[in-house]
């Protein structure tokens, strides 16, 4: 079973209501998402300030504000001229807590891209990004758009350990790798998702080097990975028969490696789900 990750914060002061100056707010670039200022520009110009909330900020020892959320909010009002924003001011935190702060309170909202909220999860120290990243690392991989060198399915890889663990998202790549090579189609997400959901589902019948070279070898021989991709999206789509989607398109590609594992096998064949 694999272990639950969660975002926790140790018990600190906040004081409610408090009017900061925007021009003394700050930003910890690891620890929030990428400023569009586009974004902050067009709410600057129809910009009401008792229609604007209130921001979340940590203020740390030396007394300095950082922004956790309503960093936009925040460039609107300094755009606009407006000095003061009401905030809840978070004390004692470190940035590593900072981080998992903002993670907490933009997680229902899904404002954050895949993208910030890894490099945020990093930043914070969660474990759940700390691991992932490390099987990254192991496998000479980052974090990206889709390459021979980088992952750009960032929610896959992290529901994977997640789900089933970190050990199983090393199996996933090596046997990716394998079966594949170090290309950008090993690495997209409906192969990566659908080994995950095999390797994670029959732990009891996937057991050690020998059985994960088995089914690279088998998966070499069936089809590319472009073209497990390609059935893949045909099968979820019913041949466009029906809509498409993430999930879809994973677990198709799980039962077409459950074919391809069970070739040939008189011992341990895995049946459909």
């Amino acid at each position: 079973m694999a272990k639950k990750y969660r975002y926790e914060l140790p018990e600190h002061p906040v004081d409610y209501g408090v009017k900061v100056a925007t021009v003394d707010l700050k930003i910890e670039p690891e620890a929030q998402r990428t400023l569009n200022l586009p974004r902050a520009r067009a709410i600057a110009a129809e910009i009401k300030p008792h229609a604007l909330g209130s921001i979340i900020v940590s203020q740390r020892s030396n007394g300095d504000l950082y922004i956790i959320d309503g960093q936009h909010r925040s460039e609107a009002c300094r755009i606009a001229g407006i000095e003061t924003i009401v905030a809840e001011v978070h004390r004692g935190l470190t940035i590593q807590e900072e981080a998992t702060l903002f993670l907490i309170k933009n997680r229902e909202a899904s404002k954050t891209n895949a993208h910030d909220e890894y490099r945020i999860g990093l930043t914070a120290g969660l474990p759940l990004f700390v691991d992932t990243e490390d099987v990254l690392v192991s496998h000479s991989l980052k974090i990206g758009s889709t390459s021979s060198n980088q992952i750009g399915a960032v929610q896959g890889i992290l529901a994977i350990t997640d789900k089933y663990g970190a050990d199983v998202l090393d199996d996933v790549l090596t046997v990716a790798e394998k079966a594949y090579g170090r290309t950008a189609e090993a690495w997209d997400g409906i192969v990566v998702g659908g080994l995950g959901e095999f390797l994670g589902r029959h732990r009891d019948v996937i057991s050690g080097d020998a059985d994960l070279d088995d089914l690279a070898r088998k998966l070499a021989k069936r089809s590319s990975a472009a073209r497990l991709i390609g059935d893949a999206r045909s099968q979820a789509t019913g041949f466009g028969s029906k809509s498409d989607g993430t999930g879809s398109r994973k677990m198709a590609a799980y039962r077409l490696i459950i074919d391809a594992w069970n070739t040939g096998r008189r011992k341990n064949r895995i049946g459909p789900s």
